[in-house]
């Protein structure tokens, strides 16, 4: 047996996080027995953390690709490609993404479903996972498209829905619509029905249609503030409607371009436990600063923000936990930056059916990942836990 104490869970307020410590027991292969608060009085021979926070590795709910390849434009011949991407992430502190697909023809969006399916009998450990695909569109605002193809948009039909995932029913987790829209609400019915998270997004809805939206069983935000109406003091728009209440978690592309730094630390005070960080990355994720096709377009990485050549942003490439240890220091609580990364998006696909205590029972610790802040630069770093 192993004992560890003075250990925090990353909690998505700091009041919750400077009144918490907590003690693993672990079995002699490392798996967690136990996660409790801990005891005042402990055996001098436990483990301590000096409040170093365990998590998990980050989800990455919305990823369309890496290395050189998107997920909209997949076949079989790019699988080694795409296990690479996947040992990659792994590296880079990602358990499992849910590969977007962005707006794009029947035939892509099913090709490359397929492709997933077969990848994923290469599943092994210390590789990121595929999990449920994420559907961004087709059911989208065309006012609100941002790099989607307009001409890959439709309007949102359950004719239509049911056409596109015949057959992959439960290959999806999520899917990001604009629930405005005629025929939507319908097609929110049918994906609640398959257990599938709906997503409002590239979306023109108002407070008004954004509540009934929330009502019907839409449960979060993509990419919040990009491809939808703002924070406006008369017209406070989906993002207002969200903040009222706490259920509805909102996707926050943690770059400080996508969202100024000072927007995401209001939105922090407005709605301090529903920000789930995605990092949105594209097909140039891991390649660098430059140029590269993109959709059959050209696209210019610089700084790690990527951008079309009218300028629209489309993607980024930062690594989801170096956005995670930016947003750290913007909003000054390191541990609800982690929680953003790493609990949050686990709440989403459990649809708020686990408390963050049961990611860790049973879990081998090698897995897991510890943080450290810097006293002297006040850095947030991660390291494997064990």
């Amino acid at each position: 047996m192993r004992k560890i104490t003075n250990i925090k869970v990353p909690q998505p307020e700091k009041s919750e996080d400077e009144k918490n410590l907590f003690s693993l027991v672990l079995d002699e292969h490392g798996i967690i027995l136990s996660i409790d608060k801990t005891c005042k009085r402990e055996s001098s021979y436990d483990e301590d953390w000096h409040g170093d926070w365990l998590s998990p590795r980050a989800i990455d709910l919305q990823m369309n690709g890496g290395l050189g390849i998107s997920f909209t434009d997949l076949n079989f011949n790019k699988i080694p490609k795409l296990l690479t991407l996947l040992d990659q992430l792994w590296l880079d502190g990602v358990e499992g993404i849910c590969p977007t697909f962005v707006s794009c023809s029947l035939d892509q969006f099913q090709l490359g479903m397929e492709v997933l399916k077969e990848t994923k009998k290469y599943t092994s450990t210390n590789r990121c996972r595929l999990l449920g695909a994420h559907m961004e569109g087709p059911f989208l605002c065309e006012t609100y498209s941002g790099a989607h193809d307009t001409g890959s948009i439709c309007r949102p039909s359950i004719s239509a829905l049911n056409e596109r995932i015949k057959g992959f029913e439960d290959d999806i987790a999520l899917m990001t619509l604009a629930p405005e829209l005629k025929g939507s609400l319908d097609v929110i019915s049918r994906l609640r029905e398959l257990n599938i998270v709906v997503s409002l997004g590239h979306s023109s809805a108002d407070f008004d249609s954004a509540i009934k939206a929330f009502n019907n069983g839409v449960s979060m935000i993509t990419h919040t503030f990009n491809a939808m109406k703002g924070l406006h003091h008369r017209a406070i728009g989906p993002i207002g409607a969200a903040a009222r209440r706490d259920d509805i978690f909102l996707g926050l592309i943690g770059d400080g371009v996508h969202v100024h730094s000072d927007m995401i630390r209001l939105l922090k005070i407005l709605a301090p436990k529903q920000i789930v960080l995605v990092s949105d990355a594209i097909s140039a994720y891991g390649l660098g600063d430059g140029s590269f096709n993109w959709d059959k377009r050209l696209i210019t990485v610089e700084n790690g923000l990527c951008r079309l050549p009218n300028e629209t942003i489309a993607g980024s490439t930062l690594p989801l936990l170096d956005a995670c240890k930016k947003i750290a220091n913007w909003i000054n609580d390191p541990s609800a930056a982690i929680w953003m990364a790493t609990l949050a998006p686990r709440m989403v696909l459990s649809q708020n059916k686990m408390t963050a205590k049961s990611f860790f029972i049973g879990k081998n610790i090698k897995s897991l990942l510890r943080w450290k802040m810097n006293s002297c630069n006040h850095q947030l770093s991660w390291q494997l836990a064990a």
